[in-house]
């Protein structure tokens, strides 16, 4: 395949560039934030100045409608001009931004001078603008709010998945770009016995981990392969999200999409709910507590598919990491159940390649009778060198795939070494004779 084939999808490669739309009066924009942030006491500091100014978009919303739609509409220029930069995420607001709107572009992020800076008031207005009022309670009390946001552009529309924040008591937004599309399951390039314990036809229960560190692609893998469920078995899909990133089109399986906070209140809850709604998969967007872990493995011990995702860079840490959450009285029952109901993980991470993007490189565990005794005996450290020794079955360490790209030509020496989970093993890699995995 070629090296465009196997990169993860960025908003150049896979989103068709929108329709050209009216640029907001940029002078009109900044005249409207001067204004309003005139409106804000000159006393208030920290969450009650943030508060003033939600009191303020509040009256905006109610009485001048006008002036919150040419706020968004800004707003909605800015985020596309993320096609235009070929970015995947946009930064704006809080102390460490210093005023600019920030891009990431092939994994670098960097500011966009051409648009001019902001104060910190007018940053906060514009983000807030953005906001329903529900949304701004909910920001001032956790100092944290995740939301989806749609811009509909003629007949298409484009996803965003949200983070507001607080930094250094400025308020802050991260946005990135759903794709619109799905990316091709075939160029994720797994070995087909693993492709058939992700195929509900070939395998109707088991738990499926996606992990990796933040932007290394896990959503995308999974909604791959949950797409390629979709058109190939006839059956139940229940993602649970928070927030819901791409919406599936039901075509073989019925998909229903679950909002943690809008549809139901916690991954918990939305878990044990979709037990009663005849699912054959369950989607767990982030096994991020004890509380979702331990509900994601006794639902699968009942007999369901489980698709989970976890912030971690290896197999065996993700192992780890699930039996390092659990109360230490629930560690042994928890260890059992894992090693009874893990059928694989799939941790990866996107790489600089040669050609100025990026490509996916992924380590694999199948969960072998090997594997199963190891996680029952408490030697996980065996784990990573049955990985190395079972690529027949589809198992791979994360040094081997490192290896492959740079062989094929993908990705730089450095790059593979600057990657490596462990250098020392890769060292050893890189000195013997060329083989295929």
């Amino acid at each position: 395949m070629s090296e465009t084939q196997t990169a993860q999808p960025t908003a150049e490669s896979t989103v068709r560039s929108p329709s050209a739309s009216s640029v907001p009066n940029i002078q009109q924009v900044r005249s409207l934030l001067q204004q309003l942030t005139a409106k804000i006491p000159k006393s208030a500091v920290g969450i009650e100045r943030h508060m003033a100014i939600s009191e303020i978009m509040d009256e905006v919303s109610k009485n001048f409608v006008h002036i919150q739609q040419s706020l968004r509409k800004y707003m909605d220029f800015l985020l596309m001009r993320m096609f235009e930069n070929n970015a995947s995420d946009i930064d704006m607001g809080g102390h460490g931004g210093q005023g600019y709107v920030w891009y990431r572009i092939y994994g670098n992020k960097r500011p966009d001078k051409t648009i001019g800076s902001f104060t910190n008031d007018e940053m906060s207005v514009l983000i807030q603008a953005r906001l329903v009022a529900q949304q701004r309670s909910t920001l001032h009390v956790k100092r944290n709010l995740d939301f989806s946001y749609t811009i509909t552009d003629g007949d298409e529309s484009y996803r965003f998945r949200a983070d507001a924040y607080y930094d250094l008591d400025q308020l802050a937004l991260n946005m990135r770009l759903i794709n619109p599309t799905i990316f091709p399951y075939k160029q994720l390039e797994f070995h087909p016995g693993v492709t058939k314990i992700f195929n509900l036809a070939h395998d109707k229960s088991g738990l499926i981990l996606v992990t990796g560190i933040t932007g290394s692609g896990k959503s995308t893998t999974l909604d791959s392969i949950i797409d390629a469920n979709n058109h190939q078995v006839e059956g139940h899909i229940v993602i649970i999200a928070s927030p819901i990133e791409y919406v599936h089109t039901s075509d073989k399986c019925i998909v229903r999409h679950r909002e943690v906070g809008r549809d139901t209140r916690s991954f918990k809850e939305g878990v044990v709910q979709c037990l009663r709604q005849d699912p054959d998969i369950i989607v767990i967007g982030e096994m991020r507590d004890p509380d979702t872990i331990s509900t994601g493995l006794e639902i699968t011990d009942s007999g369901h598919k489980v698709f989970s995702t976890l912030h971690t860079s290896s197999a065996v840490e993700s192992i780890d990491r699930i039996l390092g959450e659990m109360d230490p009285m629930e560690k042994e029952r928890t260890r059992l159940r894992l090693a009874d109901v893990l059928k694989v993980i799939v941790s990866q991470k996107l790489v600089p390649s040669l050609d100025g993007k990026r490509v996916m490189a992924k380590e694999v565990l199948v969960c072998t009778p090997s594997v199963r005794a190891a996680i029952k005996n408490n030697n996980i450290g065996e784990i990573y060198q049955m990985i190395s020794e079972n690529n027949d079955i589809g198992m791979m360490t994360l040094e081997q795939d490192l290896r492959r790209l740079y062989l094929q030509k993908r990705i730089s020496l450095e790059t593979a070494m600057s990657f490596a989970n462990n250098k020392r093993r890769l060292q050893q890699l890189m000195q013997m004779k060329q083989t295929s995995y």
